[in-house]
């Protein structure tokens, strides 16, 4: 029984100490700063947005991607916390920025758009574009599947 039960056992720990498998979470880099994301790449994920949320953390934020380059305007309607909106084009460069954008606090909310067509907007907490060092022309290097509309 000892010679059948050994073999056994063996293959059960090889199991358990398995590694899953892990997927990394997606990430962009800007001004050789990184930060993990999440991605809006569909109508809804893109309209809701970083709304209802009570806090960013420094090294997190929203990179929503268009399926077409054009003029964007975004807005912070039910967004809780101020905002720096950076703007890229269809080759990832930085066109425009609009920096420590304030939560709306009363209808209608403003609109805050960017000075250049648009395909990628880069969501982080206020103040951090200037911290990095931000500016146009940087390029925005994104890790992780973006989904249907890349």
């Amino acid at each position: 029984m000892r010679l059948i039960l050994a073999p056994l056992l063996l293959l059960l720990a090889s199991c358990t100490n398995a590694t899953p498998t892990s997927h990394a979470a997606p990430t962009v880099q800007l001004h050789g700063q990184r930060f993990t994301v999440e991605f809006a790449t569909d109508d809804a994920s893109r309209e809701h947005g970083l709304m209802m949320r009570s806090t960013l953390a420094a090294d997190h934020g929203m990179l929503f991607v268009f399926p077409d380059t054009g003029p964007r305007g975004f807005w912070m309607k039910n967004t809780l916390i101020p905002l720096d909106i950076l703007y890229f084009d269809a080759d990832r460069r930085l066109v425009s920025m609009q920096l420590d954008v304030p939560p709306c606090e009363a209808d209608p909310c403003s609109i805050y758009p960017s000075n250049a067509p648009a395909r990628y907007v880069l969501e982080l907490s206020s103040g951090t574009a200037r911290r990095i060092g931000a500016k146009a022309g940087d390029e925005l290097k994104i890790t992780g599947d973006v989904g249907p509309a890349h």
